[in-house]
């Protein structure tokens, strides 16, 4: 499904050309750092610890092998510096709509308004939801992270629905 995906596929940014591709698991450690580096993921435990990763490449390895599931990078001059999740779900409302989500947005901190965000979810819109027959791109964001509200704003996204999330407990 998510295979219908044009990758590898070049976007341009004040930081210069990079390319978004498919992860590979070895781009585990370098996903890792991306969710460590953001303030919010790092207080939710994505800490980047050694003890960690072993969860983190499992659920690399799955995201993977789901087929309406997919994980990808940015790479700018041979690092990764960004990545997102992409699920396509169908639907029954909406006449049957398909949706594309969207999860776990990252830029390097460092990199952060050069661009590459804003040209990573133009990307999602104009040529990923298209590719794979989706008529709506959905995500949430933390009600913290009132910088990236901004900018998802900016791009056209409309703050329509309010999120909730149940914290399953763990034995």
């Amino acid at each position: 499904m998510l295979d219908a995906l044009p990758l590898p596929h070049t976007i341009d940014s004040r930081a210069g050309t990079a390319l978004l591709r498919r992860a590979t698991v070895e781009d585990t450690d370098a996903v890792i750092a991306l969710l460590a580096d953001d303030q919010i993921s790092a207080a939710r435990g994505d800490v980047a610890s050694a003890e960690d990763r072993p969860a983190y490449a499992q659920g690399l390895l799955e995201i993977l092998a789901e087929p309406s599931n997919d994980l990808l990078v940015v790479e700018l001059d041979g690092a990764v510096v960004g990545t997102l999740q992409l699920t396509s779900i169908p639907g029954m409302a909406r006449r049957g709509a398909r949706r594309l989500l969207v999860e776990a947005v990252r830029v390097q901190s460092s990199l952060r308004s050069s661009g590459i965000g804003s040209a990573l979810m133009r990307w999602v819109g104009d040529v990923a939801a298209p590719a794979v027959g989706a008529s709506m791109v959905q995500l949430t964001s933390d009600a913290a992270r009132t910088d990236a509200h901004r900018f998802y704003e900016r791009l056209g996204y409309v703050g329509s629905h309010r999120g909730f999330k149940y914290t399953v407990p763990q034995d």
